[in-house]
């Protein structure tokens, strides 16, 4: 990716100081939507010739961390970047890949890291503390007590309250293992001066659930970098990507991106492909890697459609995006969705949208406009939603050109800036 936004000037001294507390970055941590939302963030901070100070866990491993993406950030003259110890419990798994995890390394990792920004506060070296979950619970504690500068809490997808529908994708349990997340959620977001929510369509859990009145919740997208990413593929890239992988052109390409993982609904793509009659020769590509990747390859064995499916694999970003370019239609299937980085990926490209009605992608796919909105974890109402797509097959090039028009007016990072400025600027002149 190109680093044309952080260009590594020294921000005016008079510049607004912003303290982004995080779990985890793109570049340092892993490849996430909730990683490349903080790591997009920053960038933008700069930027704004803004001064930033990044909070965040010491990386473990070399697993996600990629140098030269990294250093965009950690080079910048205005850019400053602590490290906060992230203990893991025992028996608990790695650094937010767990239940477990989530609910007691997690908000202690929070309540270091907040304190950390309380002190800068203290000393006068911040106007703004950003955090995104229990990342900042230290500071809200702080913030309670009279710290200084406001306090913007973003909540993210609010996974822990079991998404927008409260259901925990039919597994209870999960209920009970979250009940000390979410204890600590309600206390940043109580502390806060503003909460963010990532989409309209998660207003309302963000009203039911945290301790905020309207008058509190500003709604700033998740977003993407158009400019940059706009550079990654073009139509050569796609066709090369078909040739490459036998895929003729008279076949219809349905790609997927995502984690392999069981609530991104990937088997119930399977499913519903294996069991509709579709009236088209079809070939399903799926972009990413995971804990579900050994199931999903019997599954597809078992449901004899393994010689119409291609499992490329984690995927850097040209060849992702050659996929994208690839495509004919773009399908999320996922059963518990946040913002959806990967859908406004797809409209990037143009690329029309099949996608369930979960998280924040009723936002995104508009019935009528960008794509087909259909019921998650349902692989009969998906194969169903996916015939009718292919039936209107002629509708693919308008709903792409709508989709691109959406991105570039609610969900580029350029105009998501302009939200950030106008907030933030709101808060500090109180």
């Amino acid at each position: 990716m190109s680093s044309h936004i952080a260009e590594g000037r020294v921000a005016d001294p008079s510049a607004l100081r912003v303290v982004v507390l995080g779990r985890s970055f793109y570049g340092l941590h892993g490849f996430g939507g909730l990683e490349r939302h903080l790591y997009d963030l920053v960038r933008h901070h700069l930027a704004e010739g803004w001064r930033v100070t990044v909070v965040t866990r010491t990386p473990r491993d070399a697993a996600g961390v990629d140098p030269a993406r990294w250093r965009v950030l950690s080079d910048h003259a205005a850019c400053d970047v602590r490290c906060v110890d992230y203990r893991t419990f025992p028996l608990a798994g790695r650094a937010g890949t767990t239940i477990l995890d989530r609910s007691t390394a997690y908000p202690w990792f929070g309540r270091r890291a907040g304190r950390f920004a309380a002190d800068l506060v203290a000393a006068g070296q911040a106007d703004i503390v950003y955090g995104v979950g229990a990342s900042v619970w230290g500071y809200a504690t702080a913030r309670r007590a009279g710290a200084a500068a406001p306090l913007v809490f973003n909540p993210q997808g609010l996974e822990e309250f079991g998404g927008m529908d409260g259901s925990y994708g039919g597994h209870a349990l999960k209920s009970v293992g979250y009940a000390p997340l979410r204890a600590v959620v309600r206390d940043c977001a109580a502390a806060s001066d503003a909460v963010i929510a990532t989409d309209q369509a998660i207003v309302p859990s963000v009203l039911r659930h945290l301790p905020v009145g309207a008058e509190r919740v500003h709604l700033i997208p998740n977003g993407i970098d158009v400019a940059d990413l706009d550079t990654l593929a073009d139509p050569a890239a796609g066709r090369a990507a078909r040739a490459h992988a036998g895929i003729g052109d008279d076949e219809t390409v349905l790609v997927s991106v995502g984690r392999l993982e069981a609530n991104k609904g990937f088997g119930d793509l399977a499913e519903a492909l294996a069991h509709s009659a579709l009236t088209v020769g079809w070939r399903w590509v799926l972009v990413g890697d995971g804990p579900e990747r050994r199931s999903l390859d019997a599954l597809i064995e078992r449901l004899r459609i393994g010689d119409r499916v291609r499992l490329v694999g984690r995927a850097d970003d040209r060849t992702l995006h050659a996929w994208y370019q690839a495509a004919d239609l773009f399908v999320h299937p996922t059963r518990y969705e946040g913002s959806s980085l990967v859908t406004l990926e797809a409209m990037l490209h143009r690329r029309p949208v099949l996608a369930t009605r979960a998280g924040g992608l009723p936002d995104k796919v508009i019935p009528g406009r960008t794509g087909w909105l259909t019921e998650p974890s349902s692989p009969r109402a998906l194969a169903t939603t996916l015939q009718q797509a292919i039936a209107e097959r002629d509708r693919w090039p308008a709903y792409g050109e709508a989709g691109r028009a959406l991105l570039d007016e609610v969900f580029d990072w350029r105009v998501l800036q302009r939200r950030f400025r106008a907030l933030y600027h709101a808060l500090t002149a109180r």
